[in-house]
């Protein structure tokens, strides 16, 4: 199972932003779509939902979302348990407190920061933060991430480039 991991899209209603091509086609091939906060607004929800199964969580940004999103959510997909928050925290003691919040998740993805992330948390989790497909802040590239799961195994994780 294919699972395109996206945060901090920041599209509004009337802003010129948008998802770049290359997040498109990426997104073209999932088979599930996690959204760890700051969509802004609703209907970029139901233009992911186009692509597959979206699960979502509110940001920080997220006014329109209050009461429609969660803020932390655990979902499992291909036998993974995968916990999903907008803001991780500070970087000193990030490990600790994602397994303390998701103490039975394999994998944890999370946002805010729109610094990409793939490395291992504590022993048998690892933690992903996707970046951001549309505001790379002081960033190289704009960014999203691809998970492979299956089987109840994380196989993969990777952050996509998209410029």
């Amino acid at each position: 199972m294919r699972v395109v991991c996206l945060s901090d899209t920041h599209i509004t209603r009337t802003g010129r932003r948008r998802l770049p091509d290359s997040a498109l086609g990426e997104l073209a091939g999932a088979d599930a779509v996690i959204h760890a906060g700051d969509v802004i607004h609703p209907e970029v929800l139901e233009d992911l939902a186009r692509f597959g199964p979206v699960h979502a969580v509110l940001g920080n940004n997220d006014a329109e979302l209050v009461g429609v999103l969660p803020p932390t959510l655990v979902v499992a997909l291909g036998g993974v348990r995968i916990g999903v928050v907008h803001d991780a925290g500070a970087r000193s003691g990030r490990e600790g407190r994602l397994g303390r919040r998701f103490p039975d998740a394999d994998l944890v993805v999370f946002g805010h920061s729109h610094i990409p992330w793939n490395a291992a948390g504590r022993p048998s989790q690892w933690l992903l933060n996707p970046g951001s497909p549309t505001d790379k802040r002081s960033q190289p590239h704009l960014t999203l991430a691809v998970v492979e799961v299956g089987d109840g195994r994380l196989r993969s994780t990777r952050i996509v480039d998209l410029d």
